[in-house]
């Protein structure tokens, strides 16, 4: 029996596809014509079981709404104590990136399984609550068990693309799931299903392909191998809950910008970003995420149409639709805590991290209470949630302590584990240059090998790395696992050659080849997002390292990191040969297999992987395999493999076009603009500001008319407060910098200005940078409005990084002070013309 229906909608017509997977839409009221001719009626392999609805039934007509509320509600385990569990018995708890048991890093396995059986007993436990549903455990396990201290991390799924073997990702999703269960964990919010379609965004790596056929049958693949097949060992003892996310349309968003609009056509919707949603349902998966990102300006998490008329009623997906990290409280009206549109859109899971899961559990039972929600749909939630937990079986099983591969710590990062994520590196390495056939390398010959990514296991591991961002880890995290070096140097030294290790290049002796190891440092969502795909713009210290080597007539072999193709020509051009190794994980040794030859100068493993990604040809190029002006630099489907002549050109065009003119870019006009928001900062409290007329402290900010209705802002400082416009993600802005920028501000005082008021910018890793601007408003006529501006490189030279801004623009005092900001940008080559120099005249 096959639950596999691959669908290469870029070449077939809607007819074909109804033909093949679709029949008469049963809700014409809901589905129209048009949702029937472009979204199929899936034929999904885990049946409705009448007995188990039964049971449903049996368990809803003893439950209260606020037993049923609580299903609904999802918090994380930084805002929830296992009383809080017994108390409110919620359907589920998740830990976010950087979450772990006693908010430890370095738990021990013991530890997670110690947190999931209290928590699942104070779920069973009916002594506060009267309910003994039992709660789940959801984790970002997105390659391998990427919480955990010690487990097997797998590359990142831009890698396994490359590697195109959807046999090894199931085989990868079954390491992960076996893992996961080792700690007491029922549920991962895997696979990501985005089909990438501008490498500019942050997110690209968690993608497996800009093409829908490779995300479809992947997307099969992982979920059978979490979840098991479903007529034979489905959510058995070793298998896990999947979740295949984040419905729908997150790769294609305008701009590559995270959380952004995807503004396809519906029929691009599903035939481009729907696909893996095709291949996981019709695997079994049983939950799916919503998305954070808008379609054509709307939502996700609020899109009624897309959530219940097209993925629950003409797909037929009869499992659980959960939200991402506060994901409702985007919706417009809403706010973290009080979301109704939510749930009539659709959402069965509220994932509501932070202490908003209070307001919201009362607000949603209020909201069913006054009518605002039927309690048809609460029903209809609850119903769809316990569905997924009878099939798990989980009203069955053991608890978290006590199940088959629970404490079985011998299974996180075994070696049978490791041999799996070894093999997935292997083939998911890409040869972009191989000059003269430098590769495989002799391992007699005297290496150097160098760079920053060289002997740093948490750099070739990415983001979602035991802390969200993959950031703050060092080799010490990685027990079991290896360095791309290691594996370098184990191979050397077992044929007789020799290695030396530098982080900048230097040597004792000459070596015979260097091997350089660079390229991104780990990031997770938003962090990631660029203007442009330029690699190391402004700052080319990697660049200048690989022509130091050439200058001093080594030949050099580049090993390039990276969550996306970049445009790297200038070091492709400084480069004998040129690997691209994505994010491969613990695992650094399956490198080495690859690019060292046997002692005897034979290949011990060739190259496999190919492109699964066009790679641009300059830094604006935003290129898809299928586009009809299609011209990269290296075509999807790429990837030398020894023997084959090496095509790269050696003088690859290295200038950056500058004849494309940067928009200003917007902070504050009319409204704030995304992702930007207005906070408050006053005595150690920030608030967002959510309304026309707020206070927080000794700050309060009103809106009011400056040329049309609410276009300015006036704040009142009582004393020392701050005011500023922040991201939750830093932006890169070094091409604003680069292009003479300037930061501009309307602005009008009301009366005494006292003698310092800060401007600032604020960056990542704590740095910051302001100026006192308070001369400028003193000279200023009162109740005037007037334009400051000041010169970028004024923050720069303070310490500011601007390729990680999250506040492009504060404003601080000590003291009394009234002050009203209208339009706020940062305006390329204004900087000459700015009124407030470098030096404060």
């Amino acid at each position: 029996m096959t639950f596999r229906l691959k669908l290469s909608l870029l070449s077939l017509s809607c007819a074909v596809i109804l033909t093949a997977c679709a029949k008469a839409p049963t809700e014409p009221d809901t589905v129209t014509d048009k949702t029937a001719a472009i979204w199929p009626e899936l034929q999904l392999p885990v049946a409705k079981d009448a007995a188990v609805e039964q049971k449903i039934t049996d368990l809803m007509a003893g439950m209260t709404l606020a037993q049923k509320v609580a299903q609904m509600i999802q918090p994380e385990i930084r805002d929830i104590t296992v009383e809080d569990m017994r108390k409110y018995g919620f359907g589920s708890f998740l830990n976010g990136g950087g979450a772990f048991p006693n908010d430890n890093k370095h738990a021990t396995p013991a530890d997670w399984i110690a947190l999931a059986e209290a928590m699942y007993q104070a779920s069973v436990d009916d002594s506060l609550d009267g309910s003994r549903i039992p709660t789940m455990w959801g984790t970002d396990a997105v390659h391998g068990h990427n919480n955990v201290i010690g487990a097997t991390l797998f590359p990142h799924n831009i890698g396994l693309g490359a590697a195109n073997n959807p046999a090894l990702i199931e085989q990868i999703a079954k390491v992960t799931a076996r893992e996961v269960m080792v700690t007491g964990i029922d549920w991962v919010f895997a696979p990501t299903v985005a089909v990438v379609r501008d490498d500019r965004w942050g997110r690209t790596y968690e993608g497996y392909s800009e093409d829908p056929d490779i995300v479809h049958d992947y997307a099969a693949a992982i979920v059978t191998g979490l979840q098991g097949a479903a007529d034979k060992d489905f959510l058995g003892d070793e298998r896990v809950i999947s979740t295949v996310k984040h419905f729908v349309g997150d790769g294609g968003t305008v701009g590559g910008d995270d959380q952004g609009d995807n503004i396809a056509s519906e029929q691009e919707l599903f035939s481009i970003h729907a696909q893996g949603y095709v291949g996981g349902l019709q695997a079994g998966a049983q939950s799916v995420m919503a998305s954070f990102n808008s379609w054509h300006g709307s939502k996700i998490h609020g899109d009624k149409y897309l959530l219940t008329d097209v993925l629950k009623t003409r797909m037929g997906f009869d499992g659980f639709v959960v939200g991402d990290w506060n994901g409702h409280g985007q919706i417009p009206g809403c706010t973290n805590d009080n979301c109704a549109q939510a749930a009539l859109a659709g959402l069965d899971v509220y994932m509501v991290p932070t202490a908003a899961w209070k307001p919201l559990y009362y607000n949603l039972i209020a909201q069913v209470e006054n009518g605002a929600i039927p309690l048809s749909r609460i029903d209809d939630a609850v119903r769809r949630i316990l569905r997924v937990k009878l099939r798990a079986g989980l009203f069955d099983k053991p608890s978290p302590a006590k199940r088959p591969l629970s404490g079985k710590t011998e299974l996180i990062g075994s070696a049978e584990h490791r041999a799996v994520a070894r093999e997935a590196v292997q083939q998911s390495l890409v040869l972009l240059k191989n000059n003269d056939a430098i590769l495989p390398l002799n391992p007699k010959q005297r290496i150097l090998v160098t760079g920053e990514g060289a002997d740093n296991i948490g750099m070739q591991s990415g983001g979602w790395t035991i802390s969200w961002q993959g950031t703050g880890n060092t080799n010490s995290d990685f027990p079991g696992g290896s360095s791309i070096y290691a594996g370098i140097k184990q191979a050397v030294d077992a044929a007789g050659g020799s290695t030396e290790l530098s982080s900048d290049g230097s040597y004792s002796s000459k070596p015979d080849v260097a091997i350089v190891v660079f390229g991104e440092q780990p990031y997770a969502e938003g962090n990631g997002d660029l203007d442009n795909l330029e690699y190391q713009r402004g700052n080319k210290t990697d660049l200048a390292l690989l022509r130091k080597l050439k200058a001093d007539g080594i030949k050099v072999v580049s090993l390039f990191i990276s969550g996306r193709p970049l445009w790297v020509n200038p070091e492709l051009n400084a480069s004998d040969a040129f690997v691209a190794v994505w994010l491969p994980g613990s695992e650094g040794v399956g490198v080495a297999d690859v690019v060292m030859a046997k002692a005897d100068g034979s290949v011990n493993v060739d190259f496999r992987g190919k492109l699964s990604f066009s790679w641009p040809a300059t830094v604006q190029q935003i290129v898809n395999r299928h586009d009809a002006d299609y011209q990269p630099l290296l075509p999807y489907g790429f990837g030398l493999r020894y023997g084959d002549k090496s095509t790269l050109s050696n003088a690859l065009e290295e200038q950056v076009a500058t004849d494309t003119a940067l928009d200003d870019l917007v902070l504050f006009e009319l409204a704030v603009k995304a992702p930007y928001q207005l906070l408050l900062h006053s005595g150690g409290e920030t608030q967002a500001v959510v309304s026309s007329v707020q206070q927080q402290g000794n700050v309060a900010v009103r809106t009011f008319d400056k040329v049309v209705q609410e276009d300015a802002r006036r704040f009142a400082f009582s004393g020392e407060a701050k005011v500023a416009l922040s991201s939750a993600f830093p932006a890169d802005l070094r091409s604003y910098q680069e292009a003479g920028s300037a930061l501009v501000l309307q602005v009008k005082r009301s009366g005494t200005v006292p003698d310092s008021v800060m401007l600032g910018m604020d960056c990542a890793q704590s740095c910051s940078s302001a100026l006192n601007i308070a001369p400028q408003l003193q000279a200023m006529a009162d109740e005037t409005w007037q334009t400051i501006s000041v010169d970028l490189a004024c923050f720069a030279r303070q310490g500011a990084d601007f390729s990680q801004i999250f506040t492009p623009v504060s404003l601080a005092t000590t003291a009394p002070l009234v002050l009203s900001l209208a339009d706020i940008r940062l305006k390329p080559a204004a900087a000459g013309d700015a009124t407030i120099s470098c030096n404060g005249d």
